[in-house]
């Protein structure tokens, strides 16, 4: 699988988490949620720039939802419940919302 963005190819394993990191954009990010039916707001930004945070910064940590939960709840100064994060990515906040910021797939179930 791969996505055809800017004139470019770009290589993506079966489940359209990009092969090599360094492809990634915010530019491309915007190609791949529009893909998948999302139009990023501030509070999808926030949500994947912690993810990157994480695994750039953090010794490739990928963090579950419940911890994405809290971390956003810090973020916006606001009680964040599950359903919140899941209204941003449907498909799971850890799984989607890092396939859109261009990390590889997370073997983890999600969830808490």
């Amino acid at each position: 699988m791969s996505y055809d963005f800017n004139g470019n190819t770009i290589e993506t394993d079966v489940n359209g988490y990009l092969k090599n990191t360094e492809d990634w954009s915010k530019e491309l990010a915007e190609f791949i949620a529009q893909s998948e039916g999302i139009t990023l707001t501030p509070k999808h930004w926030d949500l994947i720039e912690y993810l990157r945070d994480c695994y750039i910064n953090h010794n490739s940590e990928q963090p579950n939802t419940r911890t994405i939960v809290k971390a956003m709840a810090d973020k916006w100064g606001t009680n964040v419940i599950q359903k919140d994060v899941y209204d941003l990515f449907p498909k799971d906040p850890s799984k989607q919302g890092g396939r859109i910021a261009g990390l590889p797939e997370s073997r983890r179930k999600g969830g808490y």
